[in-house]
């Protein structure tokens, strides 16, 4: 039976909250135990990231879909909102609600956690090569997620979609926030994970554009949903060699 509508969106708002709360107290942790070595503290800030919002998935996907992510949550809308007990126009309203919310309170936790003030981050993130990686991050993540989807393989969602972002971190040059949310929620902390609330609308926009790429690129690549066995049978890696 589908999980009701409340506590769907608590899920969103759990998921948000402590995937933030994980971004910002593990780049506080980084910092202090590795205040001299900036490569350091972004392995120490992405593993933990990584860890994460893998099991975050795994524990708050069976009753949300897992998605803390608007993008997401839009684009779920969009391709199913004329199939039977997809999500509404007012559901999608919510999640974004939710998980906004959920990632400002994220910040929030954080900072307590680790004795830092309360206040927005100073941390300038506007430039247009920044833009380019948000794009490209937030592009793949789209892809990636209805790939998975469309080929009957959301059981690797919480692995894959780890990875992908672990990844990310390091082959674009935003650090891959690929997340409207997240992005406003790290804009409540002035520390490593933080960015300068005046960087957040190119970031979303970018991130928007991105999202708009990504899920035209599995429109194009699985325009119908296909079984797993089918997808096996239709390109020459076995699924289960996919890292």
């Amino acid at each position: 039976m589908p999980a009701t509508l409340p506590r769907r969106l608590l899920a969103e708002f759990l998921g948000a909250m402590l995937l933030v709360t994980a971004v910002v107290g593990s780049g506080i942790m980084a910092t202090t135990l590795s205040p001299h070595d900036g490569g350091l503290q972004l392995l120490e800030n992405s593993t933990a990231t990584v860890f994460a919002l893998a099991v975050l998935i795994l524990i708050l996907g069976p009753v949300s879909g897992a998605h803390f992510n608007p993008v997401v949550t839009v684009a779920a809308w969009w391709t199913g909102r004329r199939e039977p007990g997809a999500l509404t126009g007012g559901d999608t309203v919510a999640y974004i609600a939710v998980q906004t919310v959920g990632a400002i309170t994220g910040s929030v936790l954080a900072n307590a956690m680790f004795g830092v003030s309360q206040g927005l981050s100073v941390k300038d993130r506007s430039d247009t090569h920044l833009w380019l990686g948000e794009t490209i991050a937030t592009a793949g993540l789209l892809l990636l997620i209805f790939a998975l989807v469309r080929t009957g393989r959301g059981a690797l969602a919480a692995p894959a979609v780890a990875a992908y972002i672990g990844a990310a971190y390091w082959f674009t040059s935003s650090t891959s926030f690929a997340n409207p949310a997240i992005t406003i929620g790290r804009a409540f902390t002035d520390t490593f994970a933080g960015i300068s609330p005046g960087s957040v609308p190119g970031f979303v926009a970018a991130q928007i554009i991105g999202a708009l790429i990504g899920l035209s690129l599995a429109a194009v690549l699985y325009p119908r949903p296909q079984s797993a066995a089918a997808f096996q049978t239709e390109t020459p890696v076995p699924v289960a060699a996919v890292p």
